[in-house]
């Protein structure tokens, strides 16, 4: 396992996915951010099965600047409850490894 992670959140508009993900790079949180989609995300919220198109951001960090990456969403997202989890790469290139952790403060 390394100490490296894949941080998954979710937008509301295409504007508001390029902020977050500038953002993150810009503040060396993230070393990359992809933006996917549209899509149509389905989810209970307040008791309601609602129903709304958004971004995926698949954000590409490290474990220890996992709590800054939570701060910022929090801080830049429209959401009232952003989607912020964060799952574990138990191996990859070394080489890209390499390049996360040197574009990540």
């Amino acid at each position: 396992m390394t100490d490296k992670r894949i941080v998954l959140s979710t937008a509301g508009s295409e504007e508001e996915a390029q902020k977050i993900a500038h953002a993150l790079v810009e503040r060396r949180l993230a070393a990359c951010v992809n933006i996917v989609g549209p899509m149509q995300s389905v989810y209970r919220w307040k008791g309601a099965v609602e129903s709304a198109p958004e971004r995926l951001l698949i954000i590409k960090t490290t474990v220890a600047a996992f709590p800054r990456v939570l701060d910022a969403i929090r801080e830049l997202h429209s959401y009232e409850l952003p989607e912020c989890v964060m799952l574990t790469i138990e191996a990859g290139s070394e080489d890209y490894l390499k390049w996360i952790a040197e574009s990540v403060d």
